[in-house]
């Protein structure tokens, strides 16, 4: 298994054979309005994808399918929608199999609670895209639990913070790999709506068999949480060896069984 950042949370996963892209923004920098009510107007992305154009054309030729797991625009962007093939496989939850369906991809694929797919079984888990009222505005997400034969058991937790849904998870699921937004998105009233750095230890302390991932940093212009901010907090608490935080265009190799900070 390899999984590579690309930026923010879009993410290639090469698993069971199959190369799978996760929560496309393939926008350049700077081409959509910044999160409103975040406290600047910093246009996003706000870096730029770590591949050429040829290299990206490359990659969308490559692919297998697609998981989405909200249709935020920094997870399915308009230039994603634009660039990927309408005949892609694009798994997603119930609730945006119409939204898929009407920008033209026939192959919308609903994980109503788990299904099979060319080998590989995902079950689609809960999440809290923030707390309060505030959670409930931001609309249903999912996270996304895959295993196959010969592969790690990965969870995509998707944009959530800690919450019983994300417990369960890991309690139930025994995940070799988790995946987490961290970068503590937030606006200027409310907590965050994604993982900040006492969500991710949560995350390490409930799951110590796994390898955590962080993503979903410094792309984003709600997004306060940095890299070197979560690593400086993670050493706090002694897990930082549990928790990769990857470099944009970073790829991560893991075998079939993963060692926490392995």
């Amino acid at each position: 298994m390899k999984l590579t950042l690309l930026r923010h949370a879009t993410l290639l996963l090469e698993y069971a054979g199959l190369r799978l892209l996760i929560d496309p923004m393939l926008s350049p920098a700077g081409a959509l309005d910044p999160v409103a009510n975040a406290g600047n107007d910093r246009r996003i992305p706000l870096v730029e994808l770590p591949l050429n154009l040829a290299e990206l054309d490359a990659l969308l030729a490559s692919l297998d399918g697609v998981l989405v797991t909200h249709t935020h625009r920094d997870h399915w962007d308009a230039a994603a929608q634009r660039l990927l093939r309408k005949d892609m496989a694009v798994l997603c939850q119930p609730e945006d199999e119409a939204k898929l369906r009407d920008t033209g991809f026939r192959e919308a694929l609903p994980v109503p609670q788990n299904v099979q797919w060319r080998g590989i079984r995902l079950q689609r888990t809960g999440g809290e895209h923030g707390t309060g009222e505030l959670g409930k505005r931001m609309g249903t997400v999912s996270g996304f639990v895959l295993q196959a034969e010969g592969e790690p058991v990965v969870y995509i937790a998707g944009d959530t913070v800690w919450c019983p849904a994300v417990a369960q998870a890991v309690i139930e699921f025994s995940p070799a790999v988790v995946v987490v937004n961290a970068g503590e998105a937030r606006f200027l009233e409310g907590d965050p709506i994604t993982m900040s750095a006492a969500d991710v230890a949560q995350v390490c302390r409930a799951a110590p068999q796994a390898r955590v991932i962080a993503v979903h940093f410094e792309a984003v212009n709600h997004c306060r949480l940095s890299r070197a901010a979560l690593r400086r907090s993670l050493a706090e608490v002694g897990l930082e060896a549990q928790v990769d935080i990857p470099l944009d265009g970073e790829t991560l190799e893991f075998p079939t069984k993963v060692e926490p900070g392995g």
